[in-house]
């Protein structure tokens, strides 16, 4: 089929041209940008923790008043919290993966280091941690219970003088590049902590705040008591997990009256609540590429629909002079096809544009490429849709009309 005819024709129909083309062009921008976020926004939600979500369940509690001794007061909750039936271990700890508060610091590889090398969160509690979360190593060993010591709380951070850590893959490969980090030693303020273990993965309690560095954790070895911040985290098998948060927290009542039940949620519900906000923009960003999808392909169908009616005629000469039906419907598919294309390279042009704007403002990361070609795609074929309709319209028009229109 020859082009010229096609854009002799839309040369003649300038303003409804140019206006599918701008439409074509602004749905393009949009949806790249929003279908880049959604994927963004689904990575976040997908986002491993390293722990086993779907065995731990955790509560939250407060004091009413001071404690005399809150370690010994912890101990005891928690010997009575692992003869539960089903717990598998219970542990006291300082913050806990996605619920925003936590503890962070400066870590540098040497004493003198002016500038830190990089930023960590820092995970305390007792030698029961490790298997409460359910961590596995990559490399090294865990703490062993001689190198924990009980937070002091008059102290305070300041306190806090580890001489051993286990950290996060990420960590290492920020610290000790091409080193498996067993054995190195890197510095809060100037005592020297060495690295004796490597896990995979454990997220920080805000991991949307720390892009980049969401995964660089420390494991230090140091008990806290249920005053630094209220965390009993339980682990038990997933069948159970309703059974005995309701027994655990019949049993923190009981050993201790003066003290208040802040949260009790399985994992999944703290996994859901963090990232309530995050699904429900994947979802309000989908209605929007609906939405947009949807009025770009009635304005094709409408101008597609008003000018078969205008070229009746014309229609039905071609007809007449020996034009197929099939020869009809690949002209008005050709025309639009045109029409998307010129308006799908406006649109990527201005998805750029669109993206350089959101990293201004909302430090969003760059537009990949990739995200591209499938904006064009689904134009192009949401365009062929569209048009395919009117089109047959066009081709069912009969050779007579032209002889009953002269």
């Amino acid at each position: 089929m020859e082009i010229r005819p096609i854009l002799s024709t839309l040369r003649r129909h300038k303003t409804a041209a140019a206006l599918i083309v701008l439409q074509v062009a602004v749905t393009c921008a949009i949806i790249c940008n929003a279908v880049f976020l959604i994927a963004e926004r689904t990575e976040a939600i997908s986002r491993p923790t390293g722990i086993d979500e779907a065995g731990i369940v955790r509560i939250q509690l407060t004091g009413i008043g001071q404690d005399v001794n809150p370690m010994a007061v912890t101990r005891e909750d928690l010997a009575a919290l692992r003869a539960i039936p089903g717990v598998i271990q219970a542990a006291s700890v300082n913050q806990v993966p996605l619920v925003n508060s936590s503890w962070n610091t400066s870590v540098t590889t040497a004493p003198d280091q002016v500038l830190p090398t990089l930023s960590t969160t820092m995970y305390m509690g007792g030698p029961e941690l490790f298997e409460t979360l359910g961590l596995q190593l990559a490399a090294g060993r865990a703490l062993t219970e001689d190198e924990f010591d009980d937070y002091d709380e008059d102290e305070g951070f300041r306190g806090i003088t580890p001489s051993a850590a286990v950290v996060t893959r990420s960590f290492v490969e920020r610290a000790f590049p091409g080193s498996d980090g067993i054995g190195k030693v890197f510095y809060f303020s100037e005592d020297p902590i060495r690295v004796v273990g490597v896990v995979d993965t454990l997220v920080r309690p805000n991991p949307k705040s720390w892009a980049g560095e969401a995964d660089h954790s420390v494991l230090l070895p140091v008990a806290v008591p249920y005053t630094m911040g209220g965390n009993y985290l339980i682990r038990t098998t997933p069948e159970r997990r309703a059974e005995v948060l309701e027994a655990a927290v019949r049993v923190l009542k009981e050993n201790g009256g003066s003290r208040i039940i802040l949260e009790q949620q399985t994992y999944g519900e703290i996994r859901r609540d963090y990232y309530a906000q995050d699904r429900s923009m994947a979802w309000l960003l989908a209605a929007v590429i609906v939405a947009l999808l949807v009025v770009t392909a009635l304005g094709i169908v409408g101008l597609a629909s008003f000018w078969v009616q205008q070229r009746t005629k014309q229609i039905g000469v071609r007809r007449a002079l020996g034009a197929s039906r099939g020869q009809i419907l690949r002209y008005f598919q050709t025309e639009n096809f045109i029409l998307a294309t010129i308006g799908i390279v406006i649109g990527m042009l201005l998805a750029f544009g669109l993206n350089q704007l959101l990293m201004e403002r909302y430090e969003l990361a760059r537009l990949p490429l990739v995200y591209l070609p499938v904006g064009a795609l689904a134009l192009w074929l949401l365009g062929q849709f569209a048009v395919y309709w009117p089109a047959r319209r066009a081709a069912m028009v009969p050779p007579a009309v032209a002889t009953r229109s002269v």
